[in-house]
C-alpha cells in the first residue's frame, strides 16, 4: 500500500527532494547484494519494493521521520550501502526507506583518545582515507571498504581482514547514537569498559536495524603499523594447515591476517603481520616455524603480497556493476548459480564437520571449489557451485543440511553477513529460548514492529 499521507507528512518535515517516490529509485534501494538464485525460498520476499524513500541529513531528522512513521504504523528500513549479501535491507511489508547516505560527516578524529566519531552512512572508504592522514588505521577492513557503510558494518557485525588481531566490527565501536523506534534519541558513552550496567551498544551491534537506527558511531581506530610483513605457506592437506593455525591461535599468535584455503590452487596459507617492529618479527618467526613443524612450505611473501593488493576488486567490480545499472527497472545480472558460507564451530569439530558436509554435497552432485579457515581457526567457509546433475531444488536443500548440521555441532550458521531474509527461518532453531527474550525487547521497545521487520525471525 501507499502511504500518501504519510509521504505528505514526510514532505513537510525534510527538503522536497529527500523524499523520493520515483518507483525506479524505490527498486534500486529496496534491494542489495542478495541475488534471487541465492535466495532460495526467500526470493520472493526481494520483489517487495518500499513505499518512500527518505535522505534524511541529521539525527533530528532520523527521528522525525521515525515519529512519523510510528504514527502511521509504516515500516522503517535503514539504507546503508547496499552491500548486504542476505537482503538484510529487503523491505518485506514496504514501508519507508531510509536512506542514510546524506549523513555522511566523519565528526572527530582524535589520535591521542585513538578513535573516531563518525555518522553512520561514512563509506569505509572514505574514513580509512581520512584516518591515514593522520597516520591512523580502521581496524575494520573487509572486501567491501570501498562500497559498504560504518552503519551497516555495525548492523551485521560484519569481519574484516584484520578480524584475527582485532576483532569484528563490534569489536571495536565504544560508542553509538541511535534513533529508536518511538523516535527517541539514545547515546551511551564512548568508553572501552563499562561496569554501570548493561552496555546497550550490544542491542544493536549485529542486530539489523530491528532494534533502532544507528546515525552515528564511535570507534577505536589504531596506529598505521611501523611495519608490515607477508608470508606464504604451502601445504599437503588442509589438515596440516588447520594444525598450523589451531596451534598458533593456542599459543596466542595474532597475525594481521589468516587465511587458510583448500582450493583449486592447493592448500595454502596467507598471513599478514603488522604492528610495531618486535612484536611482527617474532610472529612472523614463531608462526613459520608452527607452520614448518606442520609439514608446511615456506612459499615467501609474493602469493601474500598480491592476496593483500587485490583484496578489494569484488568490491569494486560490483560498485562498477551497479554503476552500469544505475536504473532501478534494469534487473541486476544473476551470474551463475553458486552459495557461499560462514560457518563458527569449536575448533575440535570443525575437520569432521568438513568431512561432513563433503558427503551431503556429494549426494547432490554439489561441488565445494573451497574450503577456507579466515581469521580464526572457529570460523569455517566454503564455495559451492552444482555439478551437472544438480537439479534447481538440490542447492537449497544441501546448504539448508549443511547449516543445520553446524548448528547440532554446537556451532552457528553464518559469523560474517547476518542472517537477513535467506536465513531467518534457521533462527529460531539455533537460538531456541534466547530468540523468545529477543523478542521481548523487541515487543518492549517497538510494539508495533515498524524497524526493519521480517529481519532476525521477528
Amino acid at each position: 500500500m501507499l502511504y500518501w499521507d504519510l509521504i505528505d507528512r514526510l514532505k513537510g518535515l525534510l527538503e522536497p527532494s529527500c523524499v523520493v517516490t520515483d518507483e525506479a529509485e524505490l527498486r534500486r534501494y529496496s534491494r542489495d547484494a542478495l541475488s534471487r538464485s541465492r535466495a532460495f525460498d526467500a526470493a520472493p520476499l526481494l520483489e517487495r519494493r518500499g513505499d518512500v524513500l527518505v535522505r534524511p541529513k541529521t539525527t533530528e531528522e532520523v527521528s522525525w521521520v521515525v515519529k512519523a512513521a510510528r504514527d502511521f504504523g509504516a515500516p522503517v528500513i535503514p539504507y546503508g550501502g547496499g552491500t548486504g549479501v542476505m537482503g538484510g535491507l529487503a523491505p518485506v511489508r514496504g514501508g519507508i526507506i531510509v536512506d542514510m547516505g546524506l549523513m555522511n560527516g566523519i565528526l572527530d578524529v582524535s589520535p591521542k583518545d585513538m578513535t573516531a566519531t563518525v555518522e553512520a552512512g561514512v563509506m569505509l572508504e572514505d574514513l580509512a582515507s581520512a584516518l591515514s592522514e593522520q597516520g591512523l588505521m580502521l581496524g575494520h577492513d573487509p572486501w567491501s571498504v570501498p562500497i559498504a557503510t560504518v552503519g551497516g558494518a555495525i548492523s551485521t557485525n560484519g569481519v574484516g581482514y584484520r578480524a584475527a588481531a582485532v576483532g569484528p566490527m563490534g569489536a571495536q565501536v565504544l560508542g553509538l547514537e541511535v534513533v529508536m523506534p518511538t523516535g527517541q534519541v539514545i547515546a551511551t558513552r564512548s568508553v572501552p569498559k563499562t561496569s554501570s550496567g548493561p552496555n546497550l551498544n550490544h542491542l544493536f551491534i549485529g542486530s539489523e536495524g530491528v532494534f533502532g537506527i544507528i546515525t552515528r558511531a564511535t570507534l577505536r581506530v589504531y596506529r598505521q603499523p611501523e611495519e608490515r610483513v607477508f608470508s606464504t605457506f604451502r601445504f599437503q592437506t588442509f589438515e596440516d594447515g588447520f594444525g598450523a593455525v589451531s596451534e598458533m591461535f593456542a599459543l596466542g599468535l595474532r597475525p594481521a591476517v589468516v587465511d587458510l584455503a583448500d582450493d583449486f590452487e592447493g592448500v595454502h596459507l596467507y598471513m599478514v603481520f603488522e604492528g610495531f617492529r618486535e612484536l611482527v618479527q617474532a610472529q612472523r618467526r614463531r608462526s613459520a616455524e608452527i607452520c614448518l613443524g606442520c609439514k608446511g612450505r615456506d612459499m615467501g611473501p609474493t602469493e601474500a603480497i598480491l592476496y593483500w593488493d587485490t583484496r578489494y576488486q569484488v568490491a569494486e567490480a560490483y560498485r562498477d556493476s551497479l554503476a552500469d545499472s544505475s536504473d532501478g527497472d534494469k534487473p541486476r545480472p544473476e551470474g551463475r548459480s553458486f552459495d557461499y558460507l560462514h560457518v563458527a564451530l569449536p575448533v575440535s569439530r570443525v575437520l569432521e564437520y568438513r568431512l561432513q558436509c563433503e558427503k551431503i554435497f556429494r549426494e547432490y552432485d554439489i561441488r565445494a571449489t573451497e574450503f577456507a579457515i579466515w581469521t580464526e581457526p572457529e570460523l569455517f567457509s566454503m564455495v559451492l557451485v552444482p555439478g551437472t546433475d544438480t537439479r534447481p531444488e538440490d542447492m537449497p536443500k544441501a546448504v539448508e543440511q549443511a547449516l543445520k548440521l553446524a548448528q547440532d555441532f554446537g556451532g552457528i550458521m553464518e559469523y560474517c553477513h547476518g542472517v537477513g531474509v535467506k536465513l531467518a527461518h534457521l533462527l529460531p532453531r539455533e537460538m531456541g529460548y534466547s530468540l523468545d527474550v529477543v523478542r521481548a525487547m523487541k515487543m518492549t521497545l517497538d510494539p508495533q514492529n515498524i524497524m526493519n521487520p521480517g529481519k532476525l525471525g521477528l
